[in-house]
């Protein structure tokens, strides 16, 4: 499958010129990105390198009898080109752009003039760390890449396309928009599409990060990424595949260090001023001294300031400030949280509120029956609760469905979801509810009011405007959700807030449980839309 390409910048002026956070050079013959990090040929040179670095400091050391004149200086040498090469090629290459004081100009200054100077290992040694320190760079950026793909590309590699009168298996690039795609139960969508079917249940994880499933009626959008839980359906295309939402939301984050944070801006400004500074100063502190120290020796003062050159130059900063941010949303994505740019990870540090939802987020979303209270034949009561319940999507649902096991289901029709209430429709001939109180009260059906009190999550069944008994339903508890909100009211967010459908009582006792600041209970969809803008607009 065709991979969405990096989107890459100009790059920047200053001491590390070129983008350290995305880190691509192949136009320039320098290549950071290190694609192949994990093969044994990128590390070669710098092992080489070493290999004759130590060498030759060993037999300098024990003054070994061969290891004299020519033969020391074309050790040395030896280990100093293949550390040393990619640099100053890159020095000319930036000059040649017209971008003369870089980390490559004084890396070569100084190493020249200590190889002048007669300072071998030194020469080699300050090449030969900022290679190792490279590699280590292009090793933690690959990894932050491959992350990120990681929790990100989950698109098919192909489409069953409708073609010929037939069904055909297609790569994804090749279809066009109007064109008819088939997907099985367990399939997700390759391409962006509208629902042909009257309706069907999808998971959106991968897209919104929401577990619970998503019911999506005929016409609506299907996005590339959204996985297909139970019947065959078919799509229209609507958008090419490198116009699938998928597609732009890879593209996005695979260049996320575009947005950069505050810190990495100043730092590339800063380092466009500081390094002709460091420069100059080096060439000062070779020229001064002559017209003030009285024993002036030039081979000193040039040493001295060649030390300067490389102790003084901010490429450690530079590389590490991007690397840094790159390397968090790297590592973030490695646990499923996902950073569309570096400037969010500095917002994040000013977060004083949180807002959750219950259900998946707290608790596993994985429900099991727990209690059955019945008014009539028990098995007629989960019979028909059972058939009702296998028309909806929702976790609870599915919940109950799997515990009748592999019971034949009634016929149902007239079927109708109320929105946070429940299930009404039509089971052989009668008309059956299924749902919270409210969805009770809302069809005047009395029930027992002990019920409204229920602390744990109930669903009540009526047949033919009669009340007929209700099912409890537990969801448990994530093992390291008390720890995660401790773990947040100690990284400075005082607020903690819980919105929830489920009733205030059982919102409330959960949040007691868990430490959570404030807690809203017996909430629709479009009220926790309303609570979150009123959180908001109480914090700004």
């Amino acid at each position: 499958m065709e991979k969405p390409k990096h989107l890459h910048e100009k790059k920047d002026d200053g001491c590390c010129s070129h983008d350290h956070s995305q880190h691509s050079h192949d136009e320039d013959g320098y290549d950071h990105d290190h694609g192949d990090a994990s093969s044994f040929k990128t590390y070669l040179p710098a092992i080489f390198s070493l290999v004759l670095l130590l060498s030759a400091i060993a037999f300098d050391y024990f003054k070994v009898d061969f290891f004299k004149s020519y033969i020391r200086i074309g050790w040395y040498l030896l280990a100093y080109i293949p550390v040393a090469f990619p640099v100053i090629k890159e020095a000319f290459l930036t000059i040649a752009k017209g971008e003369v004081f870089t980390e490559f100009l004084l890396m070569v200054l100084a190493t020249v003039g200590a190889l002048a100077l007669g300072e071998y290992p030194e020469a080699v040694a300050v090449m030969l760390f900022y290679t190792v320190g490279e590699l280590f760079q292009g090793a933690a950026v690959e990894g932050a890449k491959k992350n990120i793909k990681a929790l990100l590309d989950v698109r098919p590699d192909t489409a069953n396309v409708f073609r010929n009168e037939k069904f055909e298996t297609v790569k994804p690039e090749t279809v066009e928009i109007g064109e008819i795609i088939q997907l099985k139960a367990g399939e997700k969508a390759p391409l962006d599409g509208a629902l042909i079917n009257d309706a069907a249940s999808f998971n959106t994880a991968a897209l919104t990060g929401e577990s619970t499933p998503r019911t999506i009626r005929k016409g609506e959008t299907v996005l590339a990424g959204m996985l297909n839980l139970d019947q065959v359906i078919t799509l229209k295309v609507t958008k090419k595949f490198a116009d699938s939402a998928l597609s732009r939301i890879l593209e996005m984050v695979q260049s996320a260090t575009s947005r950069k944070a505050k810190t990495e801006l100043f730092i590339r400004k800063f380092a466009k001023i500081y390094t002709p500074i460091v420069f100059f100063l080096a060439v000062a502190l070779v020229v001064l001294p002559y017209f003030i120290v009285a024993d002036y020796q030039f081979q000193t003062w040039l040493y001295r300031a060649l030390v300067f050159l490389v102790i003084s130059c901010p490429c450690a900063l530079v590389i590490s400030i991007p690397l840094g941010y790159f390397g968090g949303i790297g590592a973030a994505s490695a646990h499923g949280i996902l950073f569309k740019g570096s400037s969010f990870l500095d917002v994040i540090t000013k977060i004083n509120t949180v807002v959750m939802d219950k259900t998946g987020t707290l608790t596993h979303g994985v429900f099991k029956v727990k209690e059955v209270k019945s008014e009539i034949d028990e098995a007629q009561f989960f019979s028909l609760l059972a058939s009702i319940e296998s028309k909806s999507t929702h976790p609870i649902a599915k919940a109950i469905v799997s515990h009748y096991g592999d019971k034949k289901l009634l016929e149902v029709s007239d079927v109708k979801e109320i929105a946070g209430h429940g299930l009404t429709a039509v089971v052989e001939g009668k008309a059956i509810a299924a749902g919270s109180t409210k969805l009770l009260k809302k069809l005047n059906i009395k029930y027992l009011k002990e019920l409204d009190e229920q602390v744990e999550t109930i669903v009540l069944l009526a047949v033919d405007n009669q009340y007929a008994g209700y099912v409890v339903i537990a969801d448990e508890v994530k093992a390291d959700a008390r720890q995660a909100i401790q773990d947040l009211h100690k990284n400075g967010v005082n607020q903690i807030v819980m919105l929830s459908g489920d009733k205030a009582a059982i919102t409330e006792k959960l949040a007691k449980e868990l430490g959570i600041d404030f807690a809203y209970g017996d909430l629709l969809p479009e009220d926790k839309v309303s609570r979150l803008e009123e959180i908001k607009k109480d914090k700004t």
